[in-house]
């Protein structure tokens, strides 16, 4: 009677977990089935050359141009800003914690930097536009109140816990044998997690590098709080600029009739975004692969 309970129990869960596991790739199949109908009867209407080559975003102008490259400039002016703060912080941060910080030191502070990813993006935002912009322009007097310098300091300190913590783990699986054999071989404690942790544990630094990107690409809120909006094909980050999400944010809050051409610009904007986020999410797995199979 029990060993038939038991069945049953254990047939219930499997059918839940397989229903939860249905339910999420039903829901990504829907999401990517809406964004390409959508985007291909915007292409139905605009060129593909045009919009992979023209240099002006204007869909909601009376001269309308539907170059893609301008919101490109400014998702990648914001997110290469992010990850030069990101990057280095975050990876001095991991060897830190990995190679130094005692055992109950880690234990608590890896919790607190985690912190920094549990606050909300809309609070950043407005800590770009209303802290970090105006304590810039003290420094920087041509530097515009909305600007692609400002979220983008802001996005990095958000993503530090994510290479952070990712790169930690990465270092703290290194096996003790490689660097016990360091230290026998008379190095310092830098030297070894410099030349014999951080290259064993490559793969997993490069892959929480790569996750980051992918973070700092699909932010939406402080960009659309803090960068101005203006769609620009410029490297400056001193000047307004808005990114692919942002500009979605700013159709789907506004007064664009739904099924006209102007309204399609989000879905071929979010198809972008999605194939750019897709690729880098795959090229993480693929380094975390390598990871595990070197040390499993």
């Amino acid at each position: 009677m029990k060993a038939s309970r038991l069945r049953v129990s254990e047939r219930l869960i499997e059918t839940g977990l397989f229903l939860s596991a249905l339910l999420s790739v039903l829901v990504t199949v829907g999401i990517v089935a809406v964004l390409i109908v959508e985007t291909i009867q915007f292409f139905k209407e605009v060129s593909l050359f045009d919009f992979l080559t023209d240099t002006e975003w204007t869909p909601l102008f009376s001269e309308k141009h539907y170059g893609i490259l301008p919101l490109f400039a400014g998702t990648f002016l914001t997110s290469l800003i992010a990850m030069a703060v990101a990057m280095p912080v975050g990876l001095i941060s991991a060897i830190y914690l990995s190679e130094y910080a005692s055992r109950r030191f880690r234990a608590i502070v890896k919790p607190l930097l985690e912190v920094l990813a549990a606050i909300p993006t809309v609070v950043y935002g407005y800590f770009a536009l209303i802290f970090v912009t105006p304590l810039l322009q003290k420094f920087i007097p041509s530097l515009s109140g909305f600007n692609a310098l400002s979220p983008g300091i802001v996005m990095g300190i958000m993503i530090i816990p994510i290479i952070s913590s990712l790169s930690e783990d990465a270092m703290h699986a290194v096996p003790v044998g490689l660097k016990e054999g360091g230290y026998a071989l008379g190095s310092t404690r830098l030297q070894v997690a410099l030349k014999v942790v951080l290259p064993a544990a490559f793969s997993g630094v490069v892959a929480s590098f790569i996750l980051g990107i992918s973070r700092a690409v699909g932010e939406t809120m402080i960009v659309a709080i803090a960068a101005g909006l203006q769609p620009r094909l410029t490297l400056n980050p001193l000047v307004p600029i808005e990114t692919v999400t942002a500009y979605i944010v700013q159709v789907s809050m506004g007064d664009t009739p739904t099924g006209t051409i102007e309204y399609m610009t989000i879905f071929v904007a979010g198809m972008s975004l999605f194939i750019l986020t897709f690729v880098l999410n795959v090229v993480s797995f693929l380094f975390k692969k390598r990871f595990r199979e070197v040390y499993e």
